[in-house]
């Protein structure tokens, strides 16, 4: 080979090397500074180099990516740790999904497509791309959670729907068709899907079918999209029955102004039908009472008032409604409507509570009163309902006859108390004669005529406990001389039974003597009627809680618990086979609350079957006890 042909080669080969040096910086700067992030990592996972495409992916320099694990950069250790071992096991891994962690913080969503350079089986560097996808993941995850909303929310409308027992139903006119769904064809009994309007049209009760099809024909007339709201009977197949349902719905318009659709539902509101018919008759039945109904809150605000209120009280209705029920209370009998309510807001109830009333005018009324409390759908109480009748000829009759009964009782004390003296000297006269017979029908007659001037007081007292006009003359008294007089009087009605006093030391109250030894004599009364048999009757007292406790108590049959609780009513008796054979009017206990009651004390009692009885109540102290 000549010179030339060498220099020709020469610059062939240089030419080639230029152009191969220049093909490998090109390669170089594709690879170095191209769009899709690159790296390599050894064996172990450390970064060997990355593209810059790949440091402004996740916003490292170099000094801060390159030479450091590879899984310092992944948010997920098992992903990058699965990664290396599929490589390592000379797999080609294609759009593997990873979250790397960026410098600032935040979250790249990537996939990566890697395989391993292998040279004589050994690990030398993987190639990996990594593709990043974050926003289409962030895209998905908002699609997702817009589809997430859109079901939750298709549910809430279904719930809401199932709850209210809501039918729904679209007509679609373009194609002529009639679409109902489960619920409507619940309520209509239909067993079909889809219906022809003139079908559902035949359902209707035949007075509504008129007015159902002229509402219809308006929104078809009608030129722009509207609403509509209507009630309606429908004749149900299934059941060959007659149910009201509202009807309610809107139109839709093409863009020719026709209407092409109608959405709509349906509700069956029979029951509602029904509870304002049986409102209307129970607002008839009020009004047409002749009983007084009038219903206030729970502050004592009248908020109804029937025509017999009216006419009762003399309030018009627009006068009173609004205005407190005070208005009708006399003043001295205010307190009782804080009583009334403190038992209403307890839910308890009154029935046939005697008390008196004023009208518009002033006039005093006697009236009868049935209170109960009004509660809403979960039981809150929230009102007062009220029932008064006028008793006024109740109680005028009432009076008459108490009148009638002081009267007789009177005209009937004076011949017995003459009786009583007559007898008296009987047995003076027949002591000093030694007439033993005399004298014990003289006792007799004594005993008697006691119990009948015992049982005429009783009377007196009732007739004016009823007319709250019984008279309280409290004065001083010491309770041994009371207990002694109470005792010698009541020596003249007991064979079998001994009286003993239980009391530690001198005292002495403030009360009325002759009413308080009502109490005593009744009570010992009932003592001797509960214990049949005989024993000993206890009159006696203690001091406690800075009060005297008064008590009668006896040996006797016991009182039931079902009967304590009513022992204390007018005309009660106990029947019991034991005492069946004692007379009795049933008012003796009555009248001894009574006249604790105007002591400001009460009556209780003490008891258990077979092992006697203990009345008492308590009264208060005074001073010291008045010197014999």
């Amino acid at each position: 080979m000549n010179k030339i042909d060498i220099s020709d080669n020469l610059a062939i080969l240089e030419k080639e090397n230029n152009e191969l040096r220049n093909r490998v910086a090109e390669l170089s700067d594709f690879i170095e500074n191209g769009s899709v992030p690159l790296h390599w990592v050894d064996e172990i996972g450390i970064i060997i180099w990355a593209n810059q495409a790949e440091l402004d992916l996740l916003g490292y320099d170099k000094e801060e990516y390159i030479g450091h694990p590879i899984s310092d950069f992944h948010k997920d250790a098992a992903v990058i740790e699965e990664i290396l071992n599929r490589l390592t096991a000379k797999e080609t891994i294609r759009d593997f999904p990873a979250r790397l962690k960026c410098k600032n913080g935040s979250i790249k969503y990537v996939v990566i497509s890697s395989n391993v350079l292998f040279k004589d089986g050994k690990f030398i560097h993987s190639r990996c791309f990594t593709k990043d996808v974050t926003q289409l993941v962030e895209e998905e995850k908002r699609k997702n959670k817009l589809m997430t909303l859109l079901e939750e929310s298709e549910e809430r409308l279904r719930l809401a729907i199932e709850a209210t027992d809501l039918g729904a139903w679209d007509w679609d006119f373009e194609e002529n068709k009639l679409y109902i769904s489960k619920q409507t064809e619940k309520i209509l009994g239909l067993r079909l899907n889809d219906l022809d309007y003139h079908h559902i049209l035949e359902l209707l009760h035949p007075e509504d079918q008129n007015n159902v099809n002229l509402i219809i024909q308006k929104l078809k007339e009608s030129s722009s999209n509207s609403h509509f709201d209507f009630v309606c009977r429908v004749l149900k197949s299934d059941k060959n029955s007659t149910i009201w349902i509202r009807v309610q719905g809107a139109t839709y318009m093409d863009n020719t102004n026709k209407m092409h659709r109608i959405i709509g539902s349906v509700l069956d509101i029979t029951e509602l039908k029904n509870s304002e018919t049986k409102n209307a008759e129970l607002a008839a039945i009020v009004n047409s009472s002749n009983d007084a109904i009038v219903s206030k809150t729970l502050e004592g605000i009248v908020t109804s008032w029937n025509a017999a209120a009216e006419e009762l009280f003399g309030f018009k209705a627009g006068e009173i409604i609004g205005q407190p029920i005070l208005k009708l209370i006399p003043e001295n009998r205010k307190s009782e409507e804080d009583h009334i309510l403190a038992k209403l807001r307890a839910g308890e109830s009154l029935k046939h509570f005697e008390t008196i009333r004023q009208s518009k005018t002033g006039q005093l009324l006697d009236v009868s009163l049935t209170i109960s409390p009004i509660r809403d759908i979960t039981g809150q109480i929230i009102g007062v309902s009220k029932i008064a009748r006028d008793i006024s000829e109740k109680k005028q009759e009432e009076r008459r006859k108490n009148d009638f009964i002081s009267m007789v009782s009177h005209e009937l004390k004076t011949p017995l108390t003459s009786i009583l003296l007559f007898t008296q000297i009987m047995q003076k006269n027949y002591q000093d004669n030694k007439n033993d017979l005399g004298k014990q029908m003289s006792n007799k007659i004594e005993t008697q005529s006691k119990k009948m001037i015992a049982m005429i007081r009783d009377f007196l007292s009732l007739a004016r406990i009823e007319e709250d006009q019984l008279q309280i003359n409290k004065e001083s008294i010491t309770l041994l001389s009371l207990f002694e007089e109470v005792r010698e009087e009541a020596q003249l009605m007991i064979s079998k039974h001994k009286i003993k006093f239980a009391c530690a030391e001198p005292i002495t109250i403030f009360a009325d003597p002759d009413k308080i030894a009502q109490v005593f004599t009744n009570l010992i009364s009932n003592a001797i009627k509960y214990s049949p048999a005989g024993g000993t009757i206890t009159i006696g007292c203690e001091k406690k809680d800075g009060k005297v406790k008064l008590f009668v108590s006896d040996e006797g049959i016991g009182i039931a618990k079902e009967d304590q609780e009513k022992l204390f009513n007018r005309f009660y008796r106990v029947d019991n086979e034991e005492i069946a054979h004692i007379s009795g009017f049933g008012i003796g206990l009555y009248i001894v609350s009574e006249i604790l009651r105007y002591h400001d004390s009460a009556i209780e009692v003490e008891s258990e079957k077979g092992s006697g009885t203990t009345f008492y109540f308590s009264l208060d102290e005074i001073g010291d006890p008045i010197p014999s």
